[in-house]
């Protein structure tokens, strides 16, 4: 018979199950697969350019075709994804909150960018918006040119960036509480106010989100770009192509060189971002 102290021993606590099933295994494989998709090309594009000399590493990245390429691509990439913020979020807003004939079919169409080959989306769109395309041959003769410049750059980027928007506003539209929205405007609020006040707030994390994916995409965009651009050099000759330059006349070091600024650019661009959706989180009381 066991003593009344070792029955009132408390017994011991077992560790809480997993929701993951060897826990261990699937994290080192998570860590491997990161490693040779993401870390291991990363580490190779640096220690390349590490073969570079502080000037010779300066050169490659400011020269001036270089420093053209930088203010187009970047501008761009920030211009079609502050219009895919506005549009993407009247997209989203109209899937979500309205129906009307064809709607599947709309939601649908979203996606093509997605599934389209961004050569097929550069060639459709330079088919379309150039001097002798079903839209340009009218825009032309009033003196509006879309097609080989920065004006075609930038349709190419809206048509390949509203996606990223729409796909990560869209589910926020939908779990948002219409309650709090029927609660507002029975205290009076208009609709401005409903809109600014109760549902601003909580979809401004996933806007920021959909303009930092569409953003980074914008960047490194190539594939529907070069068709539209005229790839004229320092007029309409994006980042991405100096890489394939440079990388044509075997200088790999300096195609590296001007890939790695690109990589760090983005990634601060990305903490930034990430840093300001923490902050909205924390001030409107959702879960960081």
């Amino acid at each position: 018979m066991r003593s009344s102290s070792a029955a009132a021993a408390p017994a011991k606590r077992r560790a809480p199950a997993r929701v993951l099933p060897g826990f261990k295994i699937t994290l080192g494989y998570t860590l491997m697969y990161l490693c040779l998709i993401v870390l291991i090309p990363l580490s190779a594009l640096v220690f390349k350019t590490f073969t570079l000399t502080w000037d010779q590493f300066w050169a490659a990245v400011t020269g001036p075709r270089v420093m053209a390429s930088y203010r187009l691509t970047f501008g761009a990439s920030l211009i079609a994804s502050l219009v895919n913020v506005v549009f993407g979020l009247l997209v989203a807003w109209v899937l979500v909150r309205y129906q009307f004939f064809g709607k599947k079919v709309v939601d649908a169409l979203v996606d093509l960018p997605f599934a389209l080959p961004t050569a097929v989306a550069g060639i459709s769109l330079t088919a379309l918006l150039a001097g002798n395309g079903w839209v340009g041959q009218y825009l032309e003769p009033m003196g509006i040119q879309l097609a080989f410049n920065p004006n075609g750059i930038v349709i190419a980027l809206i048509f390949i960036g509203l996606p990223f928007v729409v796909r990560t506003v869209q589910p926020v539209l939908e779990d948002a509480e219409k309650e709090l929205e029927e609660a507002a405007t029975c205290l009076g609020a208009s609709r401005w106010q409903t809109f600014t006040r109760v549902i601003f707030p909580s979809i401004a994390p996933a806007l920021l989100t959909g303009f930092a994916m569409a953003f980074a995409r914008g960047m490194g965009e190539y594939g529907s770009v070069i068709f539209i651009a005229g790839n004229m050099p320092m007029i309409s000759e994006i980042t991405p192509l100096i890489i394939i330059g440079k990388l044509e006349q075997y200088d790999y070091a300096g195609a590296t060189a001007v890939a790695t600024v690109m990589l760090v650019i983005s990634f601060i661009l990305l903490l930034v971002i990430n840093g300001l959706q923490t902050w909205q989180r924390r001030h409107s009381g959702a879960p960081v």
